[in-house]
């Protein structure tokens, strides 16, 4: 089949790969000059398969409620006149259930270590670099209260296959040598040997050449305008180049993985999805004190942070800024995390040279993606990662590219739409598109 891929980004580069490497004629559309420019661009680089744990969960809406108006807030809802973000607000409430919160960790850990098995088999095939990093990943607590409510989630994980350890102070600073600066203030952690870290901006790029040595096309600097539907089926794709000339593109198939645009392209047609971009922030600086810089790739919960070191710089990413379409760098937000860092490692880094960015992440309200079918047979989704983009990948482009074969996807996880050889799965609540045609 000829298929089209919308978006550029981890999870379009690797469904395109993924498609090719099952024999489709793929060609991949994106607005931007080059792969992974936008929400992939300068993330916080973990291949988290620990981090399962949703923002929607038991103690969410209490942190919600004491963070706004704050604007270093680790989660901020900037109220708007925004039916959308309101709905997608009602709908996040309704999964910190603790039964909710359970489900979806569980299809979370589901997507995340297949996914993490994939990328690893990819590297042992094609052996990319990307300054990937096999340490594992540490949470660690400066909270006793943090520490204590993380137990709970960690032994489901273990439960499920992910060996996330909890774990002392001491056995932290083992780990980890850099956090012997503040071993005072950690009140525990969690270890998973298993999880990795790297550049996931590289990685991209490096799996475009691989498409584009394959035979993949890449239609650059398009901006999609609609998707026209014709007989029940998508028709084709409209687009302009970057000389504003339109264009009409037609395959058998369209993957849509356009990450927070996806809801505005497919409302059109009827379809809607329940997606709201959530603003993170990362700060990227070069090593200053090897000595004193982390190897091990961290997350610190309490301030929703994650650390990870990519070769010669450190890059620091996190929180959530739910404030529509708007990609403004917030300098009171970026100025807490550098401040965050120098708290925990003084030295390590050069702030002087620090570089902020801003990116837009597709979260669904229970942190559970959208892959599979549509009611429109030959139109398929890969959106809605949020947070784990990186981590969900290549488990999630795999998966995308077996359901458009016909194939069975090899992980036990709530596809959505038309699945091959089973009945439809059960999805999580908050995480399934509709249709309203």
């Amino acid at each position: 089949m000829k298929v089209i891929v919308l978006g550029a980004g981890l999870l379009g580069v690797t469904s395109a790969y993924f498609l090719r490497r099952l024999g489709h004629e793929v060609t991949v559309v994106d607005r931007q000059a080059s792969a992974a420019a936008e929400t992939s661009f300068a993330n916080g680089g973990q291949i988290s398969v620990s981090h399962a744990e949703p923002w929607a969960n038991p103690s969410a809406p209490l942190k919600v409620l004491k963070w706004l108006g704050k604007e270093d807030a680790p989660l901020l809802f900037r109220l708007r006149a925004d039916m959308r973000q309101w709905f997608w607000g009602l709908q996040f409430l309704r999964e910190c259930t603790p039964e909710r919160t359970r489900r979806n960790i569980a299809q979370i850990v589901r997507l995340g270590t297949y996914s993490r098995d994939v990328l690893q088999q990819l590297r042992r095939d094609t052996s990319l670099q990307y300054d990937q990093r096999t340490q594992g990943i540490l949470h660690f607590y400066t909270d006793p209260r943090e520490f204590e409510a993380a137990e709970a989630p960690a032994a489901q994980m273990r439960q499920l296959g992910c060996d996330r350890r909890v774990i002392s102070a001491d056995e932290a600073v083992a780990i980890e040598p850099a956090l012997a600066q503040v071993r005072d203030r950690l009140a525990g952690a969690t270890y998973t040997a298993e999880d990795e870290s790297g550049d996931a901006n590289r990685f991209a790029r490096e799996v475009v050449e691989l498409c584009a040595r394959d035979g993949v096309q890449l239609r650059m600097s398009h901006t999609i305008t609609a998707l026209r539907v014709q007989g029940g089926r998508i028709d084709h794709v409209e687009a302009t180049d970057n000389e504003g000339r339109f264009q009409q593109i037609r395959g058998d198939a369209y993957v849509v993985a356009l990450g927070s645009l996806s809801p505005m392209l497919l409302q059109a047609i009827g379809i809607s999805l329940p997606i709201y971009p959530a603003k993170g922030y990362s700060v990227t600086m070069p090593v200053r004190d090897a000595s004193k810089a982390h190897q091990v790739s961290l997350t610190d919960d309490e301030f929703k942070l994650v650390f990870s070191r990519l070769g010669s710089r450190l890059r620091i990413a996190g929180t959530a800024e739910l404030n529509g379409y708007d990609r403004d760098l917030n300098r009171i937000r970026c100025e807490a995390i550098v401040r965050r860092v120098e708290t925990l490692f003084p030295g390590a880094g050069d702030s002087s040279q620090a570089q902020f960015w801003t990116g837009l992440r597709p979260a669904t309200p229970s942190n559970v993606p959208i892959i599979g079918g549509t009611a429109l047979p030959n139109l398929y989704l890969n959106t809605g990662h949020g947070t784990l983009g990186w981590t969900h990948a290549c488990g999630s482009g795999k998966s995308i590219a077996r359901i458009v074969s016909g194939l069975e996807p090899e992980v036990d996880f709530a596809f959505t739409g038309r699945v091959p050889g089973r009945k439809r799965a059960p999805v999580a609540t908050g995480s399934s598109p509709s249709t309203t045609s």
